[in-house]
């Protein structure tokens, strides 16, 4: 008598796995198709700086953005920003978020990202849409910029670019090296061959600075004529008064690094719908603050008054005194009613320690 076997079982990982193999080899044929020429590519009647990923989020790139546009600004460049605008209200048809001195729209038709961006560049305009052809001509008609700083436009192939600056994050630069949906490469690794220089984000000095080391020498095989570069995020805070709305675009007083600890004495709850809430949560320790809890949110996620009531029951519950945040969720709560508790904001800026000339001697040299 034969005993059955049962046929095995296809594991998710296995599913996600085939899938993620067919996407690959979508995401390779598409670039042969512009690096061919079979596929059009437009072409600017600009510089354009594009800064970009091949994983999904969580790199930096927003903060990337504002300092390369700084940078520019600061060497002598007319700067503008050409965003998609993901999650707003025009990013199908695109628009003018700021010219640089106003703001045209709020956070949700222009994104929570380039709402940020318009908000922290003075002096810079801000444009979004998805076709970015479309919004950096408009750009150029309507502020005539000599260079336009593409945010997120790694895989945006359709327009031409003359530096393309990607992004990796310092300990995992790859995630667990599976595309889509198996892992959160947005396309091979291979790829890394279009760009003009590399940036290892999130770099850390002391104690963990060995992942770092290991992922440069990783980067630096695989790409051994392009530049590679560390940077460092620098975290920075402000707070919102309790019972007070305050506009985002107001906000302009930071704590100073001794501020800060004079405000760690109270216990904080946390919260954040960003790609990587780990990362903000390791944040706030960094910064010493003693936090009773933190709830995580997808990123980009448009709070709800039953999200606020379930934060604020959460912090009450476990004994905080005040909340604290990212100021990438603070774009997205700034025009809801006022909070019943003080609300710390950590924000980031881009830091290339001693190394920061010789970027912007990169970057001037490529234009």
């Amino acid at each position: 008598m034969y005993s059955r076997i049962n046929p095995p079982v296809l594991s998710l990982a296995s599913l996600l796995y085939g899938i993620s193999i067919l996407y690959g080899a979508g995401q390779k044929l598409r670039a042969a198709g512009y690096q061919h020429k079979i596929l059009p590519s437009q072409k600017l009647p600009c510089k354009v700086v594009s800064v970009g990923n091949i994983t999904v989020g969580g790199t930096g790139k927003t903060p990337m953005t504002i300092y390369v546009a700084e940078a520019l600004k600061r060497i002598g460049y007319k700067v503008a920003i050409v965003s998609r605008g993901y999650g707003g209200g025009a990013e199908r048809q695109g628009g003018i978020v700021s010219d640089g001195r106003t703001l045209y729209m709020e956070s949700e038709r222009a994104g929570d990202e380039p709402y940020m961006i318009a908000c922290r560049l003075k002096g810079v305009p801000v444009v979004v849409g998805t076709n970015r052809f479309t919004a950096g001509m408009r750009a150029v008609s309507e502020f005539q910029p000599n260079v336009i700083v593409l945010d997120d436009a790694f895989q945006h192939l359709k327009l031409k670019r003359d530096i393309d600056l990607i992004l990796l994050d310092y300990l995992h630069p790859f995630g667990n090296a599976h595309l889509l949906p198996r892992g959160i490469l947005r396309e091979p690794i291979s790829s890394l061959a279009r760009c003009s220089a590399a940036i290892l984000t999130r770099c850390r000095t002391g104690g963990k600075a060995e992942g770092a080391h290991a992922s440069m020498a990783l980067i630096k095989k695989l790409l051994p004529a392009r530049p590679l570069f560390k940077s460092y995020h620098v975290p920075y805070c402000y707070m919102v008064k309790s019972g007070i709305q305050t506009p985002f675009e107001t906000i302009s007083d930071f704590f100073a690094k001794d501020e800060i600890s004079e405000i760690r004495n109270h216990e904080v709850f946390g919260f954040s719908g960003i790609a990587r809430n780990d990362e903000f949560q390791n944040t706030v320790r960094d910064l010493q603050f003693s936090a009773t809890g933190f709830l995580d949110f997808s990123d980009h996620h448009h709070y709800t008054a039953k999200d606020l009531a379930a934060i604020l029951g959460s912090a009450r519950n476990t004994g905080a005194h005040r909340l604290i945040t990212t100021e990438k969720d603070h774009v997205r709560l700034a025009h809801k009613s006022s909070f019943p508790m003080e609300l710390i904001v950590v924000g980031v800026k881009i830091s290339f320690e001693d190394k920061e000339q010789d970027f912007i001697s990169f970057i001037q040299d490529h234009l």
